[in-house]
């Protein structure tokens, strides 16, 4: 029987010795023309929540414009299509470089180019990293779900609703939002590489053995940009050796808890995906062990 997680881990304080490498490596594939947004607060969402080191890759064109708006990021220009969204050539140079990382994000902004999707597919079933998958990521395996057991390191799936029904293809988006647990357990039943986010009220994490509903967020937070910044914070906690349900778990218990500081500060209506990334530090500094 699937047991219900309520409790929530704590983040350790660092060692005074501490240094970069020991908050990991995060990799984010993510952008296209018109969609650098999504890349950026998903990089920047992973450094406020407390990785070492992080890396935007990007199609080529759009390298400068990232380059400037991101002071703490790095970057990384990939081949690109006619369409300035991700090329298949650049399979090889995304495959070799991961290596560097401790895990690898995946979708933010990347668009439904069938090429750019046909990349994703592949990076999917070659990359030896654990992977966190959002947006037009989750859009590119709704392709071949099938893909979901070649993967040769745990994957993480952030839908929200619409992109669940997209996965199942079997039910509206309104059944599933009327079925969320149910449903949920259905697509992770056999699939232990597999941790699940479902978004919206009440966000599900599930693997085949335990799940969680989240408490905290509101209404404000169904704004363009908070999934990218939720996907960069799950990378994050990932390469702080998290295992991947307590990864989710916590990004998305703390993802909501940012959302309640901003409501507090902007109100819902006005609420933006920048409040919420402003409110990440408050968040992580009252959820410190021993504090």
């Amino acid at each position: 029987m699937m047991q219900q997680i309520n409790s929530i881990l704590k983040i350790p304080p660092r060692k005074p010795d501490s240094h970069k490498g020991d908050f990991g490596r995060v990799l984010v594939i993510a952008g296209s023309y018109g969609m650098t947004g999504a890349a950026c607060l998903c990089s920047e969402a992973a450094l406020r929540s407390g990785a070492g080191l992080v890396t935007l890759g990007i199609p080529e064109s759009l390298h400068g414009i990232v380059a400037t708006k991101l002071t703490c990021v790095m970057t990384h220009p990939l081949p690109e299509t006619h369409l300035k969204t991700l090329s298949d050539m650049g399979r090889q140079d995304i495959l070799d470089f991961s290596q560097r990382f401790d895990v690898v994000a995946i979708g933010p902004g990347l668009s439904q180019c069938v090429e750019t999707k046909r990349l994703v597919l592949w990076l999917l079933q070659n990359i030896e990293r654990p992977i966190v998958l959002d947006a037009d990521g989750i859009n590119a395996l709704a392709e071949d779900t099938a893909t979901l057991d070649k993967i040769k390191q745990h994957v993480i799936l952030t839908p929200h609703p619409q992109e669940m029904a997209r996965l199942l293809k079997v039910y509206t988006t309104k059944e599933i939002q009327s079925k969320r647990k149910e449903i949920a357990e259905k697509f992770i039943n056999s699939r232990d590489k597999v941790t699940l986010v479902l978004k919206g009220n009440n966000t599900i994490v599930m693997n085949n053995e335990k799940y969680y509903v989240n408490t905290t967020g509101n209404p404000g937070m169904a704004t363009a940009g908070s999934g990218d910044i939720l996907t960069g914070m799950i990378a994050a906690l990932l390469g702080q050796n998290f295992p991947p349900f307590e990864a989710a778990q916590l990004g998305v218990y703390l993802h909501g808890t940012a959302g309640d500081y901003a409501k507090q500060a902007v109100g819902e209506i006005s609420m933006t995906a920048t409040d919420i990334l402003d409110n990440l530090p408050k968040a992580f500094l009252n959820h410190i062990q021993n504090k």
